[in-house]
């Protein structure tokens, strides 16, 4: 049993992780900056006296002082998709990281595991990409013995990727292709991702880099080919030049949650699977098995014309 120190826990990796520790009786401890809209959705999400929610300021350094003693493990699964008034890359991706693994050197505790991304090496012309590599470089100086894992696209039942695309592909007549849809992508469930984190405390891992991925490698036209199937739909898949795409970004990022943004258009240039310069899940003897059209199907009913009772 360790005590577990978890940020970004309401999101979808971290709700699927309280209940995968909690099965293995670790006391869990997640921070959140609102309690009254997602502290009673945490305190259900894993055993009945094994999680506790507690809201906090997370970048006020006595609250923080509080959250981190007599911790065993703090796990960080915070991160942005997009820039908005309140969040910036560099707030998020690089400066908070830097702040916990300080707190985690100072408190001594076991261990220090950092959620990245796969594919950012390379990316060196995105502002996402660049905010968490300047993260990971600032958690490996101030915790040296830190974990880091970089997932390629996690997807689930819950989760920000496959759903979106599922609710765009049965609303739109046609869909753009970007790069023409050669990007390619190792989707690794959910389930999956958590078993590697658990795996990786239960073990007392300490390792730089692990690059986690799914069984199979797709491109993106793979994926959105699959997601079609899964719902009986056919639609027209146009290859968008890059200029008209950076336009219809530019037009997107004007709303709150944007579909599409140019940072992420420059991400999708760059494939987002093993680069194999580093450990990677199937090293630690955690090779993932779940595919990504077997999956899905398991929800993708819900897109379809009589839900769960159709053909």
């Amino acid at each position: 049993m360790k005590k577990v120190l978890i940020f970004g826990g309401s999101g979808m990796v971290g709700r699927h992780l309280i209940r995968k520790l909690t099965k293995n009786n670790h006391l869990i401890t997640v921070v959140t900056r609102n309690i009254h809209t997602k502290g009673a959705i945490l305190k259900l999400g894993g055993n009945p006296g094994y999680v506790d929610v507690i809201e906090a300021n997370v970048f006020d350094e006595n609250q923080l002082n509080n959250l981190f003693k007599d911790k065993d493990v703090c796990i960080n699964l915070v991160g942005i998709l997009f820039e908005n008034k309140k969040n910036s890359f560099k707030n998020i991706h690089t400066n908070f990281p830097s702040i916990l693994s300080k707190k985690a050197e100072e408190h001594k505790l076991k261990q220090f595991i950092h959620v990245s991304a796969l594919g950012i090496e390379k990316a060196l012309d995105s502002k996402y990409a660049t905010s968490k590599l300047e993260g990971e470089k600032k958690i490996i100086n101030n915790y040296p013995k830190s974990t880091i894992l970089r997932p390629s696209v996690i997807f689930s039942v819950d989760d920000d990727f496959s759903c979106r695309l599922l609710n765009l592909l049965s609303l739109m007549p046609a869909f753009p292709l970007y790069y023409n849809g050669k990007t390619k992508f190792s989707p690794i469930h959910v389930t999956e991702m958590c078993k590697i984190i658990s795996s990786v405390i239960d073990r007392n891992i300490c390792s730089n880099i692990i690059e986690c991925v799914g069984p199979e490698e797709l491109s993106f036209k793979d994926i959105i080919k699959k997601l079609l199937n899964s719902i009986n739909k056919k639609r027209l898949l146009i290859p968008v030049p890059i200029i008209f795409a950076n336009l219809i970004a530019y037009f997107f990022e004007k709303f709150p949650k944007p579909l599409i943004t140019r940072d992420q258009l420059r991400l999708l240039k760059y494939d987002n699977i093993l680069s194999k310069e580093y450990k990677s899940n199937s090293d630690m003897g955690l090779e993932a098995k779940l595919k990504f059209d077997d999956e899905i199907l398991k929800y993708s009913f819900m897109w379809k014309e009589g839900g769960e009772y159709s053909k």
